[in-house]
């Protein structure tokens, strides 16, 4: 891989919003590192990608929801010898259902995903961009950072996580040439609802935004250096509503909105 042009390194690559991702840094002319679970869909997903707009790209198979994951991704990319200009950190899931009965070791793994792994690989490859003096990190957080979930308690948790921890970092970092953005979708066509189990939820069943169309939204943030971006008029409005109401009552209407139908 040249070194020449601007690498982004995209976590959670080969599906949904992360793909989506890809194709809009390969179409203005980044080289990618391509972080996922799987190393064949990686290399599928590069293939296109190189064929498609002349890019280069560097696959990372990973499972992030695993310990020490982050740094082992940033170890072989610092072996390639490969600066990273723009992180995203798309990687997570969510699952549904009482915390009371939820396996603990799914609930870790998520925290390790959404947080640690975000947060730590965050870290490692902030010093490089400050070195350069130029950078951008764009965090996937979600319209559940911005209330409590119940039957999804861990997963809204850890998103309110990233949507604070990347309002602070953007704050300490805005003097050093780095720009981070926050993403922040509602409901999207993707993985993320049949592999949390709420396909059949009144939330999901109210309509869904396309991967395409979100991703494209926070690109465009990020290009602007946004602070957050809440993808869709439902969305920007059910978000605003939580500022006027009482904390028990958005915990009610969250519960309802992800009861099955």
């Amino acid at each position: 891989m040249p070194n020449e042009r601007r690498i982004a390194l995209i976590t959670g690559a080969t599906t949904g919003i992360g793909w989506e991702l890809t194709r809009l840094f390969a179409r203005d002319g980044y080289d990618l590192i391509l972080v996922a679970r799987h190393e064949d869909s990686l290399k599928r997903a590069a293939c296109a990608l190189e064929n498609e707009f002349q890019i280069s790209g560097m696959v990372v198979a990973a499972d992030l929801s695993k310990p020490n994951a982050g740094r082992e991704v940033f170890e072989r990319v610092q072996a390639a010898g490969l600066s990273v200009h723009t992180l995203v950190n798309n990687a997570g899931y969510g699952g549904h259902g009482a915390f009371l009965e939820s396996d603990l070791q799914v609930e870790l793994d998520m925290m390790q995903l959404n947080m640690t792994a975000l947060t730590e690989l965050t870290k490692l490859f902030i010093p490089g961009m400050v070195e350069k003096g130029s950078g951008n990190i764009l965090n996937v957080a979600s319209t559940a950072a911005f209330q409590p979930g119940p039957f999804m308690a861990v997963y809204y948790a850890s998103k309110a996580y990233v949507l604070s921890f990347s309002a602070a970092i953007r704050e300490e970092l805005k003097d050093k040439g780095i720009n981070v953005t926050t993403l922040c979708p509602g409901p999207t066509e993707s993985e993320f609802a049949k592999r949390a189990g709420m396909t059949n939820s009144i939330l999901f069943k109210a309509g869904m935004m396309s991967a395409e169309k979100v991703a494209r939204l926070g690109y465009e943030a990020m290009q602007k250096h946004r602070s957050i971006i809440v993808t869709g008029w439902k969305n920007k409005l059910l978000t605003f509503s939580v500022r006027l109401s009482p904390r028990w009552m958005t915990a009610s209407v969250v519960r309802f909105l992800q009861e099955k139908v």
